[in-house]
């Protein structure tokens, strides 16, 4: 299952999104009031010990290239992953990764922001439309601290996916990780020593599974998008709500009502269409390692 073929990309993609609801499972599982902050720092830890394996392709002579937006992503990282561990700690799964999904819109909003990009206008619909199933799914009278959690970490994730063109072209994806996580931890182990929480051996098992399956994730992205063309399979990251809803359904007894699968309607279908027609813009040219950046590097 190599990823050179559309269909075993999907595949991959479909297997990955179900590794990133595992890892958001082991978040999930953390007691209310658990030390975030401790949570937060062990999980940045490990996964940077899990990426020394792969130190060979980290350009040595050009280790900080880029630092200032190295520093600024890792410090916005930290603070999605914070705010995405209060918001599954309270939230139902697939409400809580309905929310996570606002991120590709406000990249879109981002990106007219900053880059001056002009959006066409299914984009407009799919801003529109996303920000409206928010509010379908969360409704006024259900919004709380949990809720601006999951939104926050949504924006984290959509300024890290913009930030990623500021970076040096050069850099391999795994330079991009391993300085991330590097960057992550000053700040992480200050806050986790802040926070004064006892040693809590349940949170090392969370953070330890949580760290391996979101690195899965990572690895089957990159296999995937590293051999086909992203406008091809794209659409199978969205699997991801499908793995949320039932997860959640059948491991916390989280039924779905009309409003969750109106409003996820609103925020999906307009992101597929925008996949659809920017797939009968570009038709397949085989390999196409460029997309790989963003798929990975925004991620939480």
């Amino acid at each position: 299952m190599s990823g050179k073929t559309v269909n075993s990309a999907i595949l991959l993609l479909v297997i990955g999104n179900a590794m990133a609801l595992i890892s958001d499972v082991f978040i999930k599982l953390l007691e209310p009031g658990a030390p975030v902050f401790q949570f937060a720092f062990l999980r940045c830890l490990i996964t940077l010990v899990l990426l020394l394996p792969l130190a060979r392709q980290l350009d040595r002579k050009h280790l900080f290239a880029g630092f200032k937006i190295h520093a600024f992503r890792a410090h916005i990282h930290l603070a999605g992953i914070m705010c995405m561990v209060i918001a599954l700690v309270n939230l139902p799964l697939a409400t809580a990764n309905a929310v996570f999904y606002a991120a590709p819109i406000l990249v879109m909003v981002l990106s007219v922001i900053l880059f001056r990009e002009r959006l066409t206008p299914l984009s407009v619909t799919a801003v529109f439309s996303g920000f409206a199933g928010i509010i379908v799914i969360l409704r006024p009278m259900d919004f709380n601290w949990a809720v601006i959690a999951a939104l926050a970490s949504a924006f984290a994730l959509a300024i890290n996916a913009v930030m990623v063109r500021q970076l040096p072209k050069a850099q391999s994806t795994v330079h991009k990780l391993f300085l991330n996580y590097l960057l992550i931890l000053p700040a992480a182990g200050a806050l986790a020593w802040w926070e004064g929480a006892s040693w809590d051996p349940s949170i090392l098992i969370s953070a330890l599974g949580s760290a391996l399956f979101i690195l899965g994730y990572n690895i089957a992205v990159l296999l995937a998008y590293s051999q086909v063309d992203a406008n091809q399979v794209t659409s199978a990251e969205y699997t991801g709500l499908i793995w949320a809803v039932g997860i959640g359904w059948v491991g916390f007894g989280e039924v779905p009502d009309l409003w969750f699968l109106a409003g996820s309607l609103m925020i999906v279908v307009p992101l597929l269409l925008i996949g659809l027609q920017q797939r009968r813009r570009e038709p397949a040219r085989g390999f196409n390692g460029g997309k790989v950046q963003w798929a990975t590097d925004g991620n939480q």
